[in-house]
């Protein structure tokens, strides 16, 4: 599978170590949900004072979050929806809030590697279509989070 992570630290608080697992879980958990050929996805690393300009924006919530996705593949009623069939499968983004991805480690006594794990998939997911809208969706959606996460190592 030809898959690039395109990262970027706005914080530059996370280490190369950190990075790699970002690269890494996101990789593992394409595999595990089937993806092929040339895919792309983009993950950007804010503070909260971003992130919150993102969700007021893009969501109308003033309010910092810990992740947000967009997908590119999903075209809304009035969006026309441009695929190059010769290009790779741009996914979208992920956005997620550093600060907020420690106090919530913190919060629920696991490490910061794992809560950023979580953020990861869970953003990811998020562009492949999954959501948590219904109580049955959740339930599909966060056991499966849990399935990618046991299977690379970053249990709670």
């Amino acid at each position: 599978m030809n898959f690039e992570i395109d990262i970027l630290d706005e914080t530059t608080k996370l280490t190369e170590e950190q990075i790699e697992l970002a690269k890494s879980i996101i990789s593992k958990a394409a595999k595990m949900e089937g993806l092929t050929g040339p895919t792309e996805i983009s993950v950007t690393f804010v503070d909260d004072k971003r992130i919150q300009d993102i969700n007021r924006e893009y969501r109308g919530k003033d309010t910092p979050t810990d992740v947000i996705s967009f997908a590119l593949n999903e075209a809304g009623e009035e969006e026309v929806q441009i695929i190059d069939p010769e290009g790779p499968n741009v996914l979208g983004d992920i956005i997620i809030s550093i600060p907020r991805t420690l106090e919530q480690a913190q919060s629920y006594e696991h490490s910061f590697e794992r809560e950023l794990g979580f953020l990861l998939v869970h953003g990811f997911l998020h562009l492949l279509g999954y959501d948590h809208l219904t109580e049955e969706k959740e339930k599909i959606m966060f056991s499966r989070q849990e399935e990618i996460l046991n299977a690379y190592g970053l249990k709670r």
